[in-house]
Order: C-alpha cells, then sequence, then structure tokens
C-alpha cells in the first residue's frame, strides 16, 4: 500500500468526490471556496466552477452537467456555461440549515444529510431529491454525512459526524423508503467526526474519519478490516477511481477557518494506491 499526494490544488474543505466511469474523470468539491472541480488522471487535466453559495455536496446527471446541493435546496450546472439555476428548493426554506454530502442510490434518486450550520443541535435531517421533487427520510440528525449503499442495495449507511455514529438503515431500491434506523457503528475510538464514505465491490466500507487523521474499512458486520494512517489528521472523504476503480481519493482539510494553524499534510488531495479492493462505479442522478 502506498499513500501520495496528488497534484491538485490545495482545498480549504475538499469533500464530495464522484468518479465517473464514463468520462474517466473524478469530480470533488471546495465547500468553503464554493467550487466544482475535476481532474481527469490520464491527461492530467483540470477544470472548476464556480457556484454561488456554500456548497455541500454535488453529482452527475445522466441528461448532462450536474445538479450541486447548496444552502436553500439542489441547483443545476451547466459545465458549458457555468449557470446554476434551481431545480428543487428545501420548503420551509431555513437559512440556518445546511445541505450537506450526497450521494446518487442505484435508481437514479440523490440522497442528502442537512444539519444546523451554526449550532449543534438534532435539527437536520436525510433527505431524497426524486424526479425533481424533495422529500424527508429521516430527522434527528445533527450532521449528515456519508451516505452509501451496500452492493445489494439493502442497506443504506449515513452517518452523523457529531453524534461520532454511522448508522445503517434497510433500504428499499424501488421506493427509496429507508426504514429501521440502528447504529452501525461508533468511531469514537478513531476519531470524533465519521465523514465522507464509500462502499467496495466486497461490501465493505470505506469511511474517512475527520479529527482522527485514519480511513477506516469496516465489514459489513461492523467490524475494523483495516486502519489506514492518513499524512493529515483531516481526511474529509473517500471515492474509489481509475481504470479499474481500485485506487482510493482522500481529499482533506485545512483548519485555517476555524482558526487553527494548518499541518504541512492539511487540505490537500491524496490517492491511496495498493489496497487489493476495488469500488462501484457511480450512477448519475436520473433527472
Amino acid at each position: 500500500m502506498r499513500i501520495s499526494r496528488l497534484d491538485l490544488p490545495r482545498c480549504s474543505v475538499g469533500e464530495g468526490p464522484v468518479w465517473d466511469v464514463a468520462e474517466q474523470a473524478l469530480y470533488y468539491i471546495d465547500i468553503l471556496e464554493q467550487k466544482v472541480l475535476r481532474w481527469q488522471p490520464a491527461s492530467g487535466a483540470q477544470a472548476e466552477w464556480a457556484v454561488p453559495a456554500m456548497i455541500g455536496s454535488m453529482a452527475l446527471r445522466e441528461s448532462g452537467g450536474a445538479i450541486v446541493a447548496l444552502v436553500d435546496g439542489i441547483h443545476t450546472l451547466d459545465f458549458d456555461t457555468g449557470e446554476v439555476s434551481p431545480l428543487a428548493l428545501m420548503a420551509p426554506a431555513n437559512p440556518a440549515i445546511q445541505l450537506a454530502d450526497g450521494k446518487v442510490d442505484r435508481a437514479g434518486r440523490f440522497l442528502f444529510g442537512t444539519s444546523h450550520r451554526k449550532a449543534a443541535e438534532p435539527v437536520g435531517g436525510l433527505f431524497a431529491l426524486d424526479q425533481g421533487n424533495i422529500r424527508q427520510l429521516d430527522s434527528g440528525l445533527t450532521l449528515g454525512n456519508g451516505p452509501c449503499w451496500s452492493p445489494d442495495n439493502c442497506t443504506l449507511y449515513h452517518a452523523d459526524s457529531m453524534a461520532q455514529a454511522i448508522y445503517a438503515y434497510d433500504y428499499d431500491l424501488a421506493s427509496g423508503a429507508a426504514s429501521n434506523r440502528r447504529l452501525f457503528f461508533d468511531t469514537t475510538p478513531y476519531g470524533p467526526i465519521p465523514d465522507g464514505a464509500t462502499v467496495d465491490a466486497n461490501g465493505d466500507i470505506w469511511v474517512a474519519i475527520c479529527e482522527g487523521g485514519v480511513v477506516l474499512c469496516l465489514s459489513p458486520a461492523g467490524e475494523v478490516k483495516r486502519v489506514i494512517d492518513m499524512p493529515t489528521r483531516l481526511p474529509a472523504s473517500c471515492m474509489f477511481f481509475g481504470p479499474d476503480l481500485d485506487r482510493l481519493f482522500v481529499p482533506s482539510i485545512d483548519p485555517s477557518f476555524l482558526g487553527r494553524d494548518p499541518a504541512e499534510g492539511d487540505g490537500w488531495c491524496y490517492v491511496i494506491d495498493g489496497l487489493g479492493v476495488q469500488g462501484l462505479p457511480e450512477p448519475r442522478y436520473r433527472g
């Protein structure tokens, strides 16, 4: 196994990576800099798009372009023009609520979490954007993060970062219903913030533990299979990428916005090679 720093821009809050198999391109966001970024590893080409507000997550669309989770709801992003347009707004509008991490299920829905922007209060939830309509799946969360699914689509994993908890839900792919929330893994021994996550082809869950400086690999039974020490204490997410989906991309956070001096490794993007596992293709939002 080898961990390398990638020649990509340093991020304030690097998050939300999405590998697109068709394009062979990796998209990710910088939350505080309000950017969507793209990197094409084969050519080294990079591009970025500005969005008009803090961004919590993004996904690619089957019809082209992307959707982005901004403060007031989901918007479309046109890669050709850079235009950002409302698609589905939160109702009622609440400027204290921030849209957070999100990902597309294999039926083409976009699931995303929310959190309170200024206080650690359990007023966040889990939501789904399906054919242009937003509906709530769960409530009582402080900071929703890391949605991802088992290979058979029957289990949804979603973290409450401030509760140091990764939850599992029974998931019905046909209807998009999430039920029977239960504690899957308590991250407290490894760090306080379970952040972005992904699932590999074997069904193991890979999760970045922000402020813990590690990426964990967890079995579907919630057992710790690997603990990977990162060059930063602030890894923020992870996503398999590459032609064989066998490289793990890990963005991180620069804590300057918290009034802390960053360490040398903070804010950069990393790749972990030689893990011996493969990820799963990420679907596009069908709307």
